[in-house]
């Protein structure tokens, strides 16, 4: 369901993001969200860095199909 909504709203060209407890406290949870697409995510200061990781991992290997290429990233 959430992926659903995720690609609705990018068909009709409008920013997603998410705010709440899940990705925070479920750092899967917000690569998941990378992976579907999501802009932005808000996270708990104590979260952050373990979420950090697991989106930088999803957006390292998340092709960009607006570029047709992938997004690399240049951390660990």
């Amino acid at each position: 369901m959430i992926a659903n909504v995720i690609t609705e709203a990018r068909k009709a060209g409008a920013k997603i993001g998410l705010c709440g407890q899940a990705p925070s406290d479920h750092p899967d949870f917000a690569a998941f969200l990378v992976e579907c697409g999501i802009d932005s995510i808000s996270v708990s200061p104590d979260s952050f860095l373990a979420v950090k990781q697991k989106v930088a991992a999803a957006e390292a290997v998340r092709v960009e199909p607006a570029r047709g290429r992938q997004r690399i990233h240049a951390g660990p």
